[in-house]
């Protein structure tokens, strides 16, 4: 009985997946942010001209907010989709989640839970 139940187990290790690859913020934000927010997280020219309080990813800017009202700006919106557009319909929970992550690590230092 005991050998069944290592073999059962075993079964059950090879056909579940190890873990969930998470996904790529740098990728992401390549993808869906740096049109407006730049490479270096400055907002460019052009997004400047459409969106008149853009602010750049700084160490004050991300020091003033947390991940999670940063990734609640990514699923609504900033002032009704006037100063930034949803992105509830391109990103998924976790990938806002890595977004907001690479965004804190490569612009603003620290977490800020």
């Amino acid at each position: 009985m005991k050998r069944i139940a290592q073999l059962l187990g075993c079964a059950l290790l090879l056909t579940t997946p190890l873990a969930a690859q998470q996904p790529d913020g740098a990728a992401l934000y390549r993808e869906q942010c740096k049109e407006c927010h730049g490479a270096a997280g400055r907002p460019t020219k052009q997004a400047v001209s459409k969106y008149k309080n853009i602010k750049p990813f700084d160490a004050e800017f991300l020091a003033g907010r947390s991940d999670d009202s940063l990734v609640a700006v990514l699923q609504h919106g900033a002032k009704g989709g006037k100063e930034m557009k949803s992105f509830k319909e391109k990103l998924t929970p976790e990938e806002m989640v890595a977004v907001v992550k690479y965004v804190r690590t490569k612009f603003g230092g620290a977490g800020n839970p």
